[in-house]
């Protein structure tokens, strides 16, 4: 397997340029398009009434006005509440205050701002669903796709989605209903049954945290042996950021995409 060099390395803004503007909302997407990111990484959750909306956490209430789970409510309620006052100024001031800007963000409305950026940006779509929406995430997530022309790879590149999740059942669904989709199985931890590089059957793309590439680097190079990509999150520090690239890993999931392109040459 011929391993990323660092100008090949796909930067991967982690919930938009996150370290300059609020997770998750269109300030945030907008500018790690404007500062160059290969591609965008947002997590999905449904709501009450069946749209999927940016949110990680099960509930809003760290990054938002509100309180509650997203799943118990309905996406008038998520639109009126602010996600994006949490964020410090003072840290971070490159971003717009302006309510539009940092309003709840749906996945249709990040599709339409991917399909009007003017160049190719990448999608990095993690699943996540209390255990009662079971297999409801995947399927709004694939008919958006498909109504975007997003469901099935181009002729003539590499395919602009892949989608994420930490349960090998997730991720099993969105392979048994689109086979041609990407999908990385993320972790926190080595299991004793991935130690040797193996990854869920069907999947071909590893998705270590950082903290496993720092502590455990023999093991990256065990997945590149066993044929699969690696594709980090969340990496930020300079020397974490050039450790990805010593180990040619193939993308780099980052709060700070400027930075991080700035660091591989780009």
């Amino acid at each position: 397997m011929t391993h990323a060099t660092p100008s090949r390395i796909q930067v991967v803004a982690h919930r938009g340029a996150s370290e300059d503007a609020p997770e998750h909302t269109l300030a945030a997407y907008r500018k790690a398009i404007e500062d160059g990111a290969d591609g965008l990484e947002c997590d999905v959750r449904l709501t009450a009434d069946g749209h999927l909306v940016l949110v990680h956490d099960r509930r809003v209430n760290r990054t938002s006005n509100g309180r509650g789970a997203v799943s118990a409510l309905e996406l008038a309620d998520l639109a009126a509440l602010d996600f994006g006052s949490w964020k410090d100024r003072e840290e971070s001031p490159d971003w717009d205050a302006d309510p539009a800007l940092t309003s709840v963000l749906t996945l249709e409305r990040l599709l339409e701002l991917v399909s009007d950026a003017g160049r190719p940006v990448s999608l990095a779509i993690e699943t996540k669903h209390p255990t009662r929406w079971a297999g409801q995430v995947e399927e709004r997530l694939l008919f958006l796709l498909k109504r975007f022309g997003l469901d099935t790879p181009p002729a003539d590149g590499p395919h602009p989605v892949r989608v994420m999740s930490f349960s090998a059942r997730s991720l099993h669904r969105v392979r048994a209903a689109a086979p041609t989709v990407p999908t990385v199985y993320l972790m926190q931890f080595i299991t004793p049954r991935m130690r040797d590089g193996r990854l869920p059957a069907g999947v071909t793309i590893a998705g270590p945290g950082i903290r496993i590439v720092r502590n455990h680097p023999g093991y990256i190079r065990k997945l590149q042996v066993t044929g699969h990509s690696v594709h980090v999150w969340t990496v930020n520090e300079p020397e974490d950021v050039q450790l990805c690239a010593d180990l040619g890993v193939e993308a780099i999931i980052t709060n700070r995409p400027r930075q991080v392109l700035s660091q591989l040459g780009r």
